[in-house]
C-alpha cells in the first residue's frame, strides 16, 4: 500500500511535468519553408558521418546527401571511417568523384592516451578537417528531405542560434517493436522540442545537429567528456549552452526531420538504451537529472509493483491502475506528438505498450549506471 501511495505522490508530480513539456510543444514555432526560396546561399557546411561497420546502409545515406539542394559549391561532406572491419569504407570510395570525403581514423591515429569515446574521435578528427563554418552531424543509417541542409541554413540565419537542435524519426516497420520504438522515440523528440524551445534544460540527438565550427572550438570541442563513449550530442550540447547561453534552437519543420533506422532486434535496442543512459552520470543540467530522477524513480515503482505481483496478486491491480493514469497523463502529449511525425495510426498501440516501456527504462537505466555493453564490436563500461 505504501508502494501504491507514493506511486500515485509521483505521478502527481509527473502531471505537472508532461502538462509542461505538451504545453511547450505547442508552442514551437514551426519554421517556414518558403524561407528557403530566399536564402542568400554564403555559408559553407560540412556534414559530418561517423561510420563503424555501416556497410548495409551507408550507401543509402551517402545517396540522400548527394540529392540535397544545396549548392554543392558550398557543401562538404565527411564520411569518417571509425576502424571499420566491413566493406564501408570501399563503398564511400566509390563516391569519392562526386565530392565524398572519406576520413579514415586508421590514417589518423596519433600517441596519446588511449580512446574510449571513438565516436567522439570520429567527429573531432573530421571537424579538424573540415573547411564549413557550420558543422551538421547525422549517422550512417540516415536519410533525409533534400532541402534538409538548405533548411538548417535559412534557420541559421534566421535565428543566429551557434547550436541547432533538429528532430529526429524512427521509421516505422510492422513489427512490435519497430513500432514500439517509432513510439518512444518519438516521445522522446516532442520532451526533446519542449524543453530545447523553454530553455528548461538540455536534450538532444546526434542523428541530426547544427553548430558552428567556431563555437566547438571555443569549448575546445570533446575535452573532458571524452572518457564517456556515449554523449556526443548532450555533452557537447551542454558545454556550448554555458558558453553561449540563450544561443541554443529548435528547428520545427517537416524538411528538418532526420529518419534513421529502428534497432533490428531486443538485444540491439536494450543495448543502444544502456549506451544512452551511461551518460546520465556527466549530466551537469541538474534540471534534466531532476527530470530523468523522477521518472526513473516513478517507472521503479511501477515496475516493483509489477514484480511484486508474482508473490502478492492483489498488486497488479494497483500497477494497473497506477498504469491507467501513467496513461492519461501521457495521451494528449503523445497523441500531438505522434500525428505531428505522422505516427498517429499507431496511437492505439500506445497503451499496451506501457509495461514494455516501464520495464525497459529501470534495466536500461540501471545497466547504463552500473553495467557494461557492446557496441560496435566493442566492450564499454
Amino acid at each position: 500500500m505504501i508502494l501504491f501511495i507514493i506511486s500515485f505522490v509521483l505521478l502527481g508530480a509527473y502531471y505537472f511535468l508532461i502538462h509542461y513539456y505538451h504545453k511547450g510543444w505547442k508552442q514551437v514555432p514551426c519554421f517556414d519553408s518558403d524561407a528557403i526560396n530566399d536564402l542568400v546561399a554564403a555559408e559553407k557546411i560540412s556534414v559530418i558521418v561517423p561510420a563503424r561497420n555501416e556497410e548495409a546502409v551507408i550507401e543509402q545515406c551517402i545517396l540522400s546527401l548527394l540529392q540535397q539542394s544545396y549548392p554543392k559549391a558550398l557543401l562538404e561532406i565527411i564520411i569518417a571511417d571509425d576502424h571499420s572491419t566491413d566493406g564501408t569504407a570501399a563503398i564511400v570510395q566509390r563516391y569519392r568523384n562526386q565530392g565524398i570525403q572519406l576520413l579514415s581514423l586508421q590514417e589518423k591515429n596519433t600517441p596519446g592516451k588511449p580512446v574510449t569515446a571513438f565516436k567522439k574521435k570520429a567527429i573531432e578528427t573530421a571537424i579538424q578537417a573540415a573547411t564549413g563554418t557550420l558543422i551538421v552531424t547525422t549517422d550512417a543509417d540516415c536519410t533525409f528531405h533534400k532541402n534538409w541542409i538548405s533548411t538548417i541554413a535559412a534557420f541559421h540565419r534566421h535565428s543566429k542560434a551557434v547550436f541547432i537542435v533538429s528532430p529526429v524519426k524512427i521509421k516505422p516497420g510492422h513489427a512490435p517493436l519497430s513500432v514500439f520504438q517509432s513510439i518512444d522515440f518519438a516521445i522522446l523528440q516532442g520532451i526533446t522540442a519542449a524543453s530545447v524551445h523553454k530553455k528548461f534544460h538540455s536534450m538532444c540527438n546526434g542523428a541530426n545537429l547544427a553548430y558552428e565550427k567556431a563555437a566547438f572550438n571555443e569549448v575546445n570541442g570533446f575535452e573532458n567528456i571524452d572518457h564517456v563513449a556515449s554523449g556526443d550530442d548532450m555533452l557537447l550540447m551542454q558545454k556550448i549552452n554555458s558558453r553561449h547561453p540563450g544561443r541554443i534552437a529548435y528547428l520545427n519543420a517537416p524538411e528538418a526531420i532526420v529518419e534513421t533506422l529502428p534497432a533490428p532486434n531486443w538485444r540491439a535496442f536494450i543495448t543502444q538504451r544502456i549506451r544512452w543512459a551511461s551518460k546520465t552520470g556527466q549530466y551537469k543540467d541538474k534540471r534534466i537529472v531532476f527530470v530523468l530522477a523522477l521518472v526513473y524513480i516513478l517507472n521503479l515503482c511501477l515496475f516493483v509493483l509489477l514484480a511484486g505481483s508474482i508473490a502478492f496478486p492483489g498488486w497488479l491491480l494497483f500497477f494497473g491502475v497506477a498504469v491507467f493514469y501513467k496513461t492519461l497523463i501521457e495521451w494528449h502529449f503523445v497523441k500531438d506528438v505522434l500525428t505531428c511525425f505522422n505516427l498517429g495510426q499507431f496511437m492505439r498501440w500506445f497503451p499496451l505498450f506501457q509495461p514494455l516501456h516501464i520495464a525497459y527504462t529501470v534495466i536500461a537505466g540501471f545497466l547504463g549506471s552500473f553495467g557494461s555493453y557492446e557496441w560496435k564490436g566493442r566492450k564499454v563500461k
